[in-house]
């Protein structure tokens, strides 16, 4: 068991005050019973994440939609956990969903693991949506300034020129300048 799937289990036998059931999801090889959690009622949060988390990085597409949807909760350890499947999954939705998910400005307070996603990704929807993710947290006193770190230190590891303005408008950003000065080196001049 890795790392990231080890630290998911401790959490979900804590949440679950070490049950069975939990044990039994640890524990299980068998992905249509992990799948038969994520589509059956009353099932608790803690046994939907574990599930879902298994199958993604199992590669079972079954779990897409419900680690989409723990993508965009509002706790970050289930955003990350979700991430952290859905880089595994190798869903070719996934990018696309990261990338909604990372431009909602309903939803940017929980945008964080998206955006690392899409990094990960390195998929054609990834530069576009930190670009515009970007753009939206420049504006004055905006209070979501980690995930602006992250687009603008995303920018500079995909080394994309399409996203030079809006790195050279971060410049402007005492919190960002730093990283977007780092992040302009890293993108090849264009001849």
């Amino acid at each position: 068991m890795d790392e990231e799937l080890r630290l998911l289990t401790e959490r979900a036998r804590r949440e679950s005050g070490g049950s069975a059931a939990c044990e039994r999801l640890a524990a299980t090889d068998d992905p249509d019973e992990l799948a038969d959690v994520l589509t059956a009622p009353g099932q608790p949060l803690w046994a939907r994440e574990l599930a879902a988390v298994r199958l993604g990085v199992a590669g079972d597409r079954r779990a897409f939609e419900s680690l989409v949807l723990l993508l965009n909760h509002r706790d970050a350890q289930r955003c990350a956990s979700a991430a952290y499947a859905l880089a595994r999954l190798a869903d070719p939705r996934t990018a696309r969903a990261a990338a909604a998910l990372a431009t909602n400005e309903l939803r940017v307070a929980y945008a964080l693991e998206p955006v690392r996603l899409l990094i990960r990704l390195r998929a054609p929807e990834s530069v576009p949506a930190l670009i515009t993710t970007l753009r939206r947290r420049l504006r004055p006193h905006d209070p979501y300034q980690r995930v602006a770190l992250a687009c603008v230190e995303g920018l500079g590891t995909l080394g994309d020129a399409r996203a030079r303005p809006v790195l050279h408008d971060a410049l402007a950003h005492p919190a960002l300048a730093e990283a977007a000065a780092r992040a302009l080196a890293r993108i090849p001049r264009q001849r």
